[in-house]
C-alpha cells in the first residue's frame, strides 16, 4: 500500500504540534480536489448570520470555521423561520444555515412560549426569539419548515398567521416544506390557485387541480418543497430568489452539491458486519462550532431508523453555538456519556469544534478505546483530522471535505462515504445524508435504509 502526505490544512485543525508533512497509508485520504472546486470554496467564504447577532454577518468557511466578514458583497436580507413543538430538525436546520451561509440574516423564532423547543426526532433546538417580537417586522421570506405536530403548531399561531398572510399581500416571498403546505398554509387560505407540492404523506389533503409531485415548485412568491431530503434544494431555490442564479449555484456547489453526479455513492473496503443483536447505541459529540446540517442530520436519520443516539456536549453547557449560529442542547454532557459503551462514535465536522474535540481527554480516551475494543467509528467533512491525531487513520481509506484534499500522484475519483472495515468517513455537508444512511444500511441491511430514504423523500438505489 502506497503512502500519502497528509495535507498540511487538515494538519492546521488541531492545535496539537505536529510536522507540516506526515505519512500515512491512506490513499483515498488525499485526493485530488478539481481546480473549480477550490476556486469555488475559496471564493465562497460564505457569509453566515449568528443567532445572538442577526444584524451583523459573519463568515463561515467551507470546513465550519466562524470569522468577521469584512464587506458583505450581497445586500442584506431578513428571513424568519418559525419553530414549535415537534418541527422537523433537518428541515429547519438545513434551511436557516443555507440561507445564512448565502448572507441572509435569519430569525428562528418559536411560536410557543419558550425558546427551547424539542423537534420531531428529539433534537432539542433554541430559538432566537419568541414570535411575538416579529409581529411588526418586516421579512423578505418566511420559510417553515414542515414536521408533525410542527406544522400543526404553526398552524395554530395567530401571530404567525397575520405575519405570512400579510407576506402573500405585499407579493414577498414565502415558502414551506413537507408537511406545511398542507396543514398550516392551506387552512391559512395562502395556497389558493397555485401549484403546490407537500410531502407524499399529505398530498391528498391538497386541492387536487393544483397539487403537483415535483420535489421543488415555485408558484409566484411562494415555493414549496416535499420533505427532509428535498430541504437543502429547496433552501437554494430561495436562495436563487433573493440574491440570483449564480449565488445559487456557487453555494449549491460548496454544499458538494455538484458532487451527486461525478463521484460514486459510497465505497467498501476490508468488509466487516456491523450488525448488532441489540438496538445500536450512538454517540455523536458536539462542541461550539460544530457544523449545525451535519449533526442534526446524522442523529435525525439514525433516530428515523431506530437507533439509540446520544448526543453529548464536550463543552461545560448542554447548550452549544453551532458553526452557522444554531443553538443545539445536548442530551448529556460528555463525562455523563461516558459513563456508557457505544457501538458507534461519530464525530460531525467544524474546524472549531475539532479543536474542543482535541482538547477532551474523555472524548480521546473513547475514541482510543473505541478503537481497541473494535467498535466502530466514524468522522464528516473537517473532523476526520481529530482522528487522524490519534493515528486512528492508520492504514485505513478515508475522506474530508475537499478543502482538505491536497494533490497525490494520481486522480481518484473519490465516493461521498468511505467504509474501511469499522471506519466510516464522508465529505460532509449534502453528503452527510448518505454518510447516514450508509450506517443504517450497515446496522440493518438495504431494506432498512431505503425505507428511511423513502420517508425522507431522498432517491436512494433499490438494491444494495
Amino acid at each position: 500500500m502506497a503512502t500519502y502526505s497528509i495535507p498540511t490544512a487538515l494538519l492546521k485543525l488541531s492545535p496539537m504540534a505536529v510536522p507540516a508533512t506526515i505519512t500515512v497509508s491512506s490513499p483515498s485520504f488525499t485526493l485530488t480536489a478539481s481546480e473549480q472546486r477550490k476556486t469555488i470554496a475559496t471564493k465562497l467564504s460564505a457569509t453566515a448570520t449568528r443567532t445572538h447577532s442577526p444584524t451583523s454577518p459573519s463568515t463561515l468557511s467551507s470546513s465550519g470555521t466562524m470569522a468577521a466578514s469584512s464587506s458583505p458583497s450581497m445586500p442584506l436580507k431578513k428571513v424568519l423561520v418559525p419553530v414549535g413543538f415537534g418541527t422537523e430538525e433537518m428541515e429547519a436546520v438545513i434551511i436557516v444555515d443555507v440561507l445564512r451561509l448565502a448572507g441572509a440574516a435569519v430569525t428562528v423564532a418559536s411560536v410557543e412560549p419558550e425558546l427551547e423547543i424539542e423537534a420531531s426526532g428529539g433534537m432539542k433546538l433554541v430559538a432566537d426569539t419568541l414570535i411575538s417580537a416579529c409581529s411588526n417586522e418586516v421579512f423578505d421570506l418566511v420559510a417553515l419548515p414542515g414536521g408533525m405536530p410542527g406544522s400543526v403548531r404553526l398552524r395554530d399561531c395567530e401571530i404567525l398567521r397575520k405575519i405570512t398572510s400579510r407576506q402573500a399581500e405585499e407579493k414577498r416571498l414565502y415558502g414551506a416544506i413537507c408537511a406545511a403546505p398542507a396543514v398550516t398554509l392551506l387552512p391559512w387560505g395562502l395556497i389558493r390557485r397555485k401549484q403546490t407540492t407537500c410531502h407524499p404523506a399529505f398530498n391528498d389533503k391538497l386541492p387536487q387541480f393544483w397539487a403537483v409531485k415535483s420535489n421543488i415548485h415555485v408558484s409566484g412568491e411562494l415555493t414549496t418543497s416535499r420533505g427532509p431530503g428535498t430541504t437543502f434544494g429547496f433552501s437554494l431555490a430561495l436562495v436563487e430568489q433573493l440574491y440570483g442564479e449564480s449565488v445559487a449555484k456557487e453555494l449549491g456547489e460548496s454544499l458538494l452539491m455538484d458532487s451527486e453526479n461525478d463521484c460514486p455513492r459510497k465505497e467498501e473496503f476490508n468488509k466487516v458486519d456491523w450488525s448488532v443483536d441489540h438496538t445500536p447505541r450512538v454517540l455523536i459529540p458536539i462542541a461550539n462550532g460544530s457544523q449545525g446540517i451535519e449533526l442534526v442530520t446524522i442523529a435525525d436519520i439514525l433516530r428515523r431508523a431506530k437507533v439509540d443516539v446520544v448526543i453529548a456536549s464536550v463543552e461545560k453547557s448542554r447548550q452549544i453555538l453551532a458553526s452557522t449560529g444554531t443553538k443545539v442542547v445536548a442530551d448529556k454532557l460528555i463525562k455523563e456519556a461516558a459513563e456508557s459503551i457505544y457501538d458507534l462514535i461519530i464525530l460531525p465536522g467544524g474546524a472549531a469544534a475539532d479543536e474542543r474535540f482535541s482538547k477532551s481527554r474523555i472524548l480521546k480516551r473513547m475514541l482510543k478505546e473505541q478503537d481497541s475494543a473494535k467498535r466502530i467509528y466514524g468522522a464528516v467533512c473537517s473532523s476526520p483530522a481529530v482522528l487522524f491525531k490519534q493515528g486512528l487513520l492508520k492504514d485505513k481509506r478515508a475522506i474530508a471535505h475537499p478543502s482538505l484534499e491536497t494533490e497525490s500522484t494520481h486522480e481518484v475519483n473519490a465516493a461521498k462515504v468511505i467504509i474501511d472495515g469499522k471506519l466510516i468517513t464522508s465529505k460532509g455537508f449534502y453528503n452527510v445524508i448518505d454518510f447516514a444512511l450508509a450506517i443504517v444500511s450497515k446496522l440493518f441491511g438495504h431494506a432498512r435504509a431505503r425505507s428511511v430514504a423513502e420517508g425522507l423523500v431522498f432517491e436512494y438505489p433499490r438494491a444494495g
